[in-house]
């Protein structure tokens, strides 16, 4: 015979918790500073990716994990566009051994907003009379690990949930 549901709730209560609590645009800025001549240069641009993160704790198990993604378009020398967009989340994290909540912080949380920001960064280049494009998925995880390496060998023992961590 099962157990009920509620019982099985609360034991599940007990353990580490997760949520979701609010995802917003924390600053957003789109520069296209040669236009309208730009738009009929001929060339092959280069486009140029910035990631980094912070995380703040902003109650005992709330933290916002912020994502920036800086997005700079050239053609030879001159900068096409510049996208800058600063994704963010409040997400509490409950129960979780120091390591596990920097994994949490350092991967999960910034897989969750990737989306967000991807999208954003879409929207205003098509917005800014640019073809559409799509940012390529992201490995948080690998980035993590590089992150952790260098941290290690800093000899840094903080976790992203004490320090400004960097993607």
């Amino acid at each position: 015979m099962s157990e009920p549901v509620a019982n099985g709730a609360a034991a599940e209560a007990t353990g580490p918790t997760f949520s979701v609590e609010k995802i917003y645009v924390k600053d957003v800025s789109f520069e296209a500073p040669g236009a309208p001549q730009v738009f009929s240069e001929q060339g092959q641009p280069s486009l140029e990716m910035n990631l980094n993160q912070r995380v703040q704790r902003v109650a005992d198990a709330l933290f916002e994990v912020e994502l920036g993604v800086t997005l700079t378009c050239k053609l030879v020398d001159k900068t096409v566009y510049l996208v800058e967009v600063r994704q963010a989340g409040l997400f509490g994290l409950n129960g979780f051994d120091e390591q596990t909540l920097d994994a949490m912080l350092g991967v999960h949380c910034p897989t969750i907003l990737y989306p967000y920001a991807r999208q954003t960064v879409s929207d205003m280049i098509s917005a800014g009379g640019f073809p559409p494009f799509l940012l390529q998925p992201i490995n948080f995880e690998g980035l993590y690990a590089e992150s952790l390496r260098q941290r290690q060998a800093q000899g840094q023992a903080g976790t992203f949930g004490d320090v400004a961590g960097n993607a």
